[in-house]
């Protein structure tokens, strides 16, 4: 069992961790044998030391304990500042009083995170499948934390194989996901997404001629419209008039053709009302293991597309 998670997942400090407000025997057990807990980040000061709300005392991360990188200038402070109100891992490294004379313990993100990646991201190999939590969102792909508040990317073009204009057509900030490890190079690690959504006949399968069913309009082009039915499978419709990209339509499956990898549709309706905001889950093909390859495209197919690891 993994016990390097995303910040967010792990035991809250004052809650889960202490049995009672004010168990400073429970701080003490914490700091003895290095814990990694959270606390929600209720604070960056001028200096950009983290203040946790530890329940009945303060927690405070100095600067320089906030990130792996933070002290050597190869990790900016914003990784610090946009941790305001959003829950951080750390180890408890001592505790003490302030200049008034009230208890306080000292905290370090930097270790958890050091913890983290020595004990288990450091081990991961390509095709390995892991955990993720949706952190941020660009144009380009999300970011996703591996463990302890470290970051990777999943590359917009590797989220699905349907394709998508931004990741937000995928994914909520706050999601649990799994991922693929991509690429390891120079301790900089990229992931993937689609792989565990299903290759074309996985997904094909769930459709049959003669069903109308529901799908959201991803590009027109001047040829027809890609409608997507599902993450890693879309179809080609003729072109209708008043048809919006990212809207949702009924279409009626006239084709399956596996030999092409194709799937022919006829848009009985459209929708534009905005489309519900994603689900929180994905029902994977893959959950688990290892991938050493991957192939999306059908055994008849002339066109290969797969991954290999």
């Amino acid at each position: 069992m993994n016990m390097y998670l995303p910040e967010g997942e792990y035991k809250v400090l004052g809650q889960d961790v202490l049995n009672i407000a004010g168990d400073f025997a429970s701080i003490e057990d914490c700091i003895r044998k290095g814990t990694i807990t959270e606390g929600r980040c209720i604070l960056c000061d001028s200096g950009h030391n983290l203040i946790v709300d530890l329940g009945f005392i303060k927690g405070i991360i100095p600067r320089n304990e906030g990130a792996i990188g933070i002290e050597n200038g190869t990790t900016r402070d914003i990784a610090l500042i946009s941790r305001v109100n959003k829950p951080v891992a750390f180890k408890i490294t001592e505790l003490t009083r302030d200049e008034n004379g009230k208890p306080v313990a000292l905290l370090s993100r930097r270790m958890a995170q050091e913890e983290c990646y020595s004990s288990y991201i450091a081990k991961f190999a390509t095709g390995d499948i892991i955990d993720a939590k949706v952190t941020h969102m660009e144009q380009f792909g999300a970011f996703v934390d591996i463990g302890c508040g470290i970051s990777s990317l999943i590359p917009i073009d590797l989220i699905s194989v349907s394709r998508i204009s931004h990741p937000s057509d995928r994914f909520v900030i706050g999601q649990n996901i799994k991922a693929v490890v991509k690429t390891i190079e120079h301790d900089k690690i990229t992931l993937s997404h689609k792989e565990l959504l299903g290759t074309w006949q996985e997904n094909a399968d769930l459709f049959s001629v003669g069903e109308t069913v529901t799908g959201i309009v991803r590009s027109i082009e001047n040829y027809g419209i890609f409608v997507e039915l599902t993450p890693n499978l879309a179809g080609l419709a003729e072109l209708k008039d008043n048809i919006k990209v990212n809207s949702r339509v009924s279409v009626y499956i006239k084709a399956i053709i596996p030999e092409k990898m194709k799937v022919k549709l006829i848009i009985v309706d459209s929708f534009n009302e905005d489309i519900p905001e994603k689900p929180c889950s994905y029902d994977y093909n893959i959950t688990s293991g290892s991938l050493s390859s991957w192939k999306y495209s059908t055994d008849s197919s002339e066109k290969v597309v797969m991954t290999c690891f």
